[in-house]
């Protein structure tokens, strides 16, 4: 008899996915505390409300009168594919992450990514990618940065949440977590995701800079 536990969810080929080593949901009290990370595993509880934000599933649908954020010209290296993915920033500091199921790629946590369908765009590749591995329906706010990896250059956005439900995660992720900006290097292990990292550390301090800046001027 197979250990584990069985994602609600099939794969894209309408198969169950067994998650070999099930993550662990933290207390309902860590959504609340900006300090704490705070994880959700498929299905599991969440807060009704969550930085004054609904807690809801929602369809994949951009709003109607949202508009491309500028960025600079993206430039595929020879032999490479195209992905793209966003690091989702909460509204009390911490960033959203997702576990791949089963550690895939080497991840223990990551930031949401996928590649670039025929036609599509980075932009909204980002955004679909979230959503599926994230069940977070989100906001780009601007660009962050390009990296290469093994296979693919991928193209990263600063995002807010606008909606969704992180326990309604797609089949490629066993858990999504909330963590704080100063502890991600705690979670988010793989060597792939330092530049990441550093990159949304520098944003968060430069946003910081400028609200204190406009506090002690009033």
């Amino acid at each position: 008899m197979s250990s584990g536990a069985w994602h609600p969810h099939p794969d894209e080929n309408g198969k169950p996915v067994l998650i070999r080593q099930p993550s662990l949901p933290t207390p309902s009290a860590t959504w609340a505390d900006p300090a704490c990370i705070a994880t959700v595993i498929p299905g599991g509880d969440m807060p009704a409300v969550l930085n004054g934000i609904a807690v809801s599933a929602q369809p994949l649908t951009l709003p109607a009168d949202a508009e491309a954020i500028a960025e600079p010209p993206f430039v595929l290296p020879p032999g490479m594919r195209a992905a793209a993915g966003a690091v989702v920033v909460e509204d009390d500091g911490r960033v959203w992450l997702v576990s791949p199921s089963n550690g895939f790629g080497g991840y223990s946590a990551t930031f949401p990514k996928g590649r670039l369908n025929a036609g599509g765009t980075l932009q909204y590749t980002a955004v679909r990618e979230v959503f599926e591995e994230s069940g977070l329906v989100v906001r780009l706010e601007a660009y962050l940065l390009d990296v290469s990896r093994t296979q693919t250059h991928s193209r990263y956005y600063l995002a807010r949440r606008v909606g969704g439900n992180p326990a309604q995660m797609g089949w490629e992720s066993q858990a999504v977590h909330l963590v704080p900006a100063a502890r991600l290097q705690e979670v988010a292990v793989h060597p792939n995701d330092v530049a990441i990292i550093r990159a949304v550390s520098a944003c968060i301090l430069r946003a910081l800079s400028r609200d204190t800046s406009r506090d002690a001027s009033r």
